[in-house]
Formats: C-alpha cells, sequence, structure tokens
C-alpha cells in the first residue's frame, strides 16, 4: 500500500483536498486493501461490489457511510490508479431522508441555561448562533474574530473552502465576556493542552450531558444545533441562497432540504441574531 498511498496523497493534495478527506478517503482504502489481503490495482470489478455488499449486508454501515468509501476508491481508480474503466454504478444503500427531532427556540434555550461549564456553554452558543458544524466550531481561531467588521471567518470549511459569516451583536458581547474570563491566546476554544483546541468528543458530550440535564429527549448530537439555526433562520425569512451561503453548502439541495422542514416558510430579511430572539423569549 505504501506507493499507492504516496501517490493518493499527492493527488489529494494537488487538488486541495482537506486533512479531513485526507484521513477518510485513506482509511477507506487502507480497509479494502486489508479485506482482500491484496493490492487495490489487483482487484477487479466483481471484486469491488462484493466489497460494497460486504460493508452494507454484513458491517451494516450507513448509505452516507458506504458513499464516502465509494468516493474514495473512485478517486483511487480515475485519479490515482487512471483505469478508465472502473464502473462507478456500484450499489450502495439510500441515504434515508428523514425529518429530524428539530430543537426549538425554548430547547436551545433550555440547554445553553443547562450547560454550567463557562466554555462549553460559549461554544455551544457560537455553534448555534452561527450554524457552525462541529469541526469548524473546534478549530476556531482567535485571529478569525473581526469585531470591527463584526464578521467571524470559517477557515477550510467542508469542502477546503473558507467562509464569511455575521458576527450579531449579541453574540460578540458574550465572547468579548469569555475572552476576559479565559483569555485565549491562540484557539479560542483550546483544550487542557493550550496549543490543541478541544476535541471535538469533549464538545459533543458537553452537548449531551447539557441536553439531558434540561430534560430534552430528541434524538441528535450537537449537529442539531446547526439544523435548529438553519431553521429557525428560514422561519424568519432568510432567503435560501443566503442561507446556503452561510451554512457553507456547495450544493443548493442540501440547503433547500430545510424549506421542507419550515411548512409556512415565506422570504423576508431573516433573524440573523437568533441568539437576541432567544433572550427576549427567556425574558
Amino acid at each position: 500500500m505504501n506507493p499507492f498511498r504516496t501517490k493518493m496523497i499527492k493527488a489529494m493534495s494537488v487538488r486541495g483536498f482537506s486533512p479531513r478527506t485526507h484521513k477518510s478517503y485513506l482509511a477507506a482504502v487502507t480497509d479494502l486493501a486489508g479485506y482482500y489481503h491484496r493490492s487495490p490495482d489487483q482487484l477487479g470489478m466483481a471484486e469491488l461490489k462484493a466489497y460494497f455488499e460486504y460493508l452494507a449486508i454484513e458491517r451494516k454501515l450507513s448509505g452516507a457511510t458506504c458513499r464516502l468509501f465509494l468516493n474514495a476508491i473512485r478517486f483511487l481508480y480515475l485519479k490515482v490508479l487512471e483505469w478508465p474503466a472502473f464502473d462507478s454504478e456500484i450499489p450502495i444503500p439510500k441515504r434515508p431522508q428523514r425529518i429530524p427531532e428539530l430543537l426549538t427556540r425554548q430547547e436551545v434555550l433550555q440547554i445553553l441555561v443547562a450547560c454550567t461549564n463557562p466554555k462549553h456553554r460559549m461554544m455551544l452558543t457560537t455553534c448555534y448562533a452561527c450554524g457552525l458544524r462541529l469541526s469548524e466550531l473546534v478549530y476556531l481561531k482567535l485571529s478569525v474574530i473581526d469585531s470591527e467588521r463584526h464578521l467571524l471567518r470559517v477557515d477550510l470549511g467542508k469542502g477546503a473552502k473558507d467562509r464569511l459569516l455575521p458576527l450579531p451583536d449579541t453574540l460578540l458581547d458574550k465572547l468579548r465576556a469569555y475572552w476576559c474570563l479565559y483569555r485565549p491566546t491562540s484557539w479560542l476554544f483550546p483544550g487542557r493542552e493550550l496549543t490543541h483546541p478541544l476535541s471535538q468528543t469533549s464538545v459533543q458530550k458537553a452537548f449531551t450531558k447539557a441536553k439531558a440535564q434540561a430534560d430534552i429527549h430528541k434524538i441528535g448530537g450537537i449537529h442539531g444545533l446547526r439544523h435548529a439555526y438553519a431553521t429557525h433562520q428560514l422561519e424568519a425569512g432568510m432567503p435560501v441562497h443566503r442561507l446556503q451561503r452561510l451554512l457553507g453548502h456547495q450544493d443548493i439541495h442540501s440547503t433547500l432540504r430545510y424549506v421542507h422542514w419550515v411548512p409556512d416558510y415565506r422570504e423576508g430579511r431573516g433573524a440573523h441574531d437568533l441568539l437576541a430572539s432567544l433572550e427576549v423569549r427567556h425574558d
């Protein structure tokens, strides 16, 4: 695998793939080689299809995970091994289009209030107020906050793309108070070792604990705060194309699914400062 690993890393680096994509693609290809105990260039289409049947039937991997494996292996054969005969029509489980158990504004407020650790509460607050992915949240640095222009820069989000988000007054005030308390110098939310960010697992656990303490039993992890951000902005009338940019969706269809979850959607301006409306409700 070593020669292929080196070639694959080079091919991904040239295309600007994110470190997370490097890791997941390499893991998928390593899994394929380990399953057959042979180099990938010695496999045929029948063996590849049998491998994906194994992933879906025996390992019971989700449609999303199977698709990630397929994307990685397709990249290997088309871009690294340059095998034009690669047949991409490999059946994988369809991704279920389920409506998640969406958090209401009141439930978001209850979760934030129930989180007693100030650093964790600030992370959950920022996640909801800006609609961030967990991976984007933990890698925020102090330098991404532009308090003068009220902007927050997300560096290398999904698809290795940067984007600018509006920084609401309410969130900026809370971030200033947080800075006075913790005085972070590099990472906005450092871990025990100040040179490293807080782990994604720690933040996920903090959310789960706060949700339990708030006596909220809806299924879902911290990504529910991003879902809540999207649906609450649509409920306030935010245009779909603007929400797409703020969420960092490459495909508009990823954003349009939220419209299906807001049956009475009417386009307007959008709330933008969701935290302010939460506090008004709380008062």
